[in-house]
């Protein structure tokens, strides 16, 4: 009996004994539950503080896109617009093309030659020199672009003249359909086909032989060597003529014109086949040109005009 007693005490479970965080009754202590609670919401706290970097960078983002949304649209429109003017001028672009290839099927290049003799280098001042120049490349964009373009020659190429193009427009070397030779006129034309236009001379040109190699003096020289082209024809035994200017215009000024006016002039001519048109076409205002008749009725008003001032002079001294 005392072996079995002491083995019953030894099996017998002992009272339970409370561990932390639980009542007797082996429910959780609610102190603690709070404090577990809390420090969960910490740890969830200090996990979103962990990440909030790039939350914060992302909702940012979100939030300048929102903000920028009428920017956007703002940008888009004008991107479109843009778009359009560039099509447009595009459009414009390719009409403008399609139709210089349709003048240029209506060219019809002339038989005609035409020289600028530049054989008076030597008598000009370099501000001349380049004025002559300026007056060449007149020539020769108007000869490209005109409907019946001559065939253009420059004669006696040197001095001051070559060595101005080459430093100030290199791209002479590449000009087209037209020859720049520096030999004289005389060495590279039949003599019988020249004739050298000049206001100097008697004779009138009334119609334009397109066999002819017309020939226009280089010179800017402010009319200090006057007569010197129609003095250089005599010399060398060519041809010679002026302009029908008298037949067609009174000017303010002397009858002679620049290179380039001559040059145009004579394109013109060529294209309308009318003397007048061609002279009115080309010639600046500051020439005080007008069509010959107008001069005559301007002339009887100016002298109508004065003697009604002198009328009226007269009688203002009488009262």
């Amino acid at each position: 009996k005392a072996i079995e007693k002491i083995m019953s005490s030894e099996t017998t479970p002992a009272d339970p004994v409370p561990t932390e965080g639980t009542d007797v009754g082996g429910n959780l202590n609610s102190n603690n539950n709070q404090d577990e609670t809390g420090k969960l919401r910490l740890d969830n706290t200090e996990g979103t503080e962990a990440m909030s970097k790039r939350q914060r960078k992302k909702l940012l983002k979100q939030k300048q896109w929102e903000e920028q949304r009428d920017l956007r649209k703002q940008k888009r429109k004008e991107k479109r617009q843009k778009r359009k003017l560039e099509r447009l001028s595009q459009l414009e672009l390719s009409n403008e093309g399609n139709e210089r290839k349709r003048m240029r099927r209506d060219v019809v290049p002339s038989t005609l030659r035409l020289i600028i003799d530049c054989s008076f280098d030597s008598l000009m001042e370099l501000k001349d020199v380049k004025k002559l120049h300026k007056q060449i490349q007149r020539c020769y964009a108007e000869n490209r672009k005109a409907l019946h373009p001559v065939q253009f020659y420059i004669t006696s190429h040197g001095g001051q003249l070559k060595n101005n193009m080459n430093e100030t427009d290199k791209g002479w070397v590449n000009w087209k359909d037209i020859h720049i030779r520096p030999e004289h006129y005389n060495e590279l034309m039949k003599k019988e086909d020249l004739v050298y236009l000049t206001s100097d001379s008697s004779e009138v040109l009334n119609e334009l032989d397109e066999s002819k190699a017309y020939v226009i003096g280089g010179l800017v020289d402010h009319n200090h060597h006057k007569g010197i082209t129609y003095k250089r024809a005599l010399e060398e035994g060519v041809g010679h003529a002026q302009l029908p200017l008298g037949n067609f215009v009174k000017m303010n000024s002397r009858k002679v014109l620049a290179v380039n006016h001559v040059f145009e002039i004579i394109l013109m001519y060529l294209e309308k086949r009318d003397w007048k048109e061609a002279f009115f076409s080309v010639l600046p205002q500051r020439k005080g040109a007008v069509p010959l008749g107008e001069a005559n009725d301007s002339s009887k008003c100016q002298l109508q005009e004065k003697e009604v001032a002198e009328n009226e002079g007269s009688n203002s001294d009488s009262d």
